[in-house]
């Protein structure tokens, strides 16, 4: 007399197999510094730094997260924030507001709001404004510690 059928002992198998080769998933650690209080940050034009092109905003910046920044950068007219450079980390900038003249190892384009510009690690790029108002764009880049 059969105790499994095919089909039944198929299914104990690949159980057995997947238990046995499968990963173990561990959950992620959460510190205990982050609350809801700190997680939340609303743009403060008081607590913006001021520079030579505008002024910068860190919504979250590489002494509070983990790996990722986040800041906001305003840019007067005809002004940039720094010259072309490269880094090994990629970066994007996202376009809010005004015109931004995009670098990339060589070549330039014009964008407005609601674009998206990638920087590959070690690429040369620069971002400057084009426009006659000021351009607003966010800054999104992980920090290689």
């Amino acid at each position: 007399m059969k105790i499994f059928s095919p089909l039944i002992a198929a299914v104990f198998i690949m159980l057995f197999q997947q238990k046995m080769y499968a990963q173990k998933v561990e959950q992620a650690k959460v510190p205990g510094n982050y609350t809801i209080e700190n997680c939340v940050n609303e743009f403060d034009l008081a607590q913006a730094k001021k520079t030579n092109s505008g002024y910068q905003y860190w919504f979250a910046d590489k002494k509070f997260t983990e790996e990722n920044t986040l800041k906001m950068s305003i840019v007067e007219p005809g002004k940039s924030t720094h010259a072309p450079h490269r880094h090994p980390e990629e970066e994007f900038f996202y376009i809010l507001e005004g015109k931004a003249s995009f670098y990339l190892n060589g070549k330039t384009v014009e964008v407005g709001p609601n674009t998206s510009l990638y920087c590959p690690p070690n690429s040369e790029h620069g971002i400057s404004n084009a426009g006659d108002k000021d351009l607003k764009y966010l800054v999104i880049k992980k920090d290689l510690r």
